[in-house]
């Protein structure tokens, strides 16, 4: 599979030539803050699957656990584009936000459930307060 995307105004563009390995929703703070939203929507795929063109800017976070979590950015629109984090080694995450096609979007579980904001309803969907085990 070849997934596209890019940000908001056309300077950062990618390509994964992978399926996703896995689709979650993240609503730890941080991401919150990121996404401008209730929660961050995003995929993983392997690193050395995607190719991208333009220039990004990265913020190194410090999450929830203590780890260090690069936030990937265009420096011109602002729109988040990457995250990357040490575990899973090997994986990257793409906003989902930034896909020229989110029909692939099939989330499968909601990760740090501990800090949604109230109103937001999880559904079927499983919830972690934190993390699975090994991610």
């Amino acid at each position: 599979m070849t997934i596209t995307g890019g940000c908001l105004c056309g300077k950062v563009r990618y390509t994964c030539e992978s399926d996703p390995l896995l689709c979650v929703t993240c609503h730890c703070k941080n991401c919150q803050r990121q996404a401008g939203s209730s929660l961050s929507v995003i995929i993983g795929v392997p690193e050395g699957a995607v190719a991208f063109e333009g220039e990004l800017t990265t913020y190194n976070d410090t999450g929830d656990s203590g780890a260090t979590v690069r936030r990937q950015f265009c420096g011109t629109c602002g729109s988040p584009v990457f995250t990357r984090v040490e575990s899973p080694p090997g994986m990257m995450f793409i906003k989902a936000g930034t896909l020229d096609d989110t029909s692939i979007l099939k989330p499968a579980f909601h990760c740090y459930a501990k800090s949604k904001q109230d109103w937001v309803d999880l559904g079927k969907i499983p919830a972690f307060e934190t993390v699975p085990e090994g991610l």
